[in-house]
């Protein structure tokens, strides 16, 4: 959950699954954890969670997909008849 001020209007919004504007000139806008606006200079973040980005990949399965990246690509010749 956010909680974000509009320097415009001085209107505070906290987020919600619902769009939420202020309604001023800005038109700072609310939805989720995304905050938009027209001039993002004149948005205050009030408060703000910060999620835990997880791995969700294993060790393996990353130095897998590390040795696939540093492949070489194999250029075939055909003969043309």
């Amino acid at each position: 959950m956010i909680i974000v001020r509009c320097k415009d209007c001085n209107r505070e919004i906290a987020s919600t699954n619902k769009t939420q504007t202020c309604g001023c000139p800005n038109m700072m806008t609310v939805k989720g954890d995304g905050v938009t606006a027209l001039d993002l200079s004149r948005v205050i973040m009030v408060n703000s969670t910060q999620k835990e980005q997880k791995n969700v990949l294993s060790s393996s399965d990353l130095a897998y997909q590390e040795a696939r990246r540093q492949r070489k690509v194999r250029k075939l010749d055909f003969e043309v008849r």
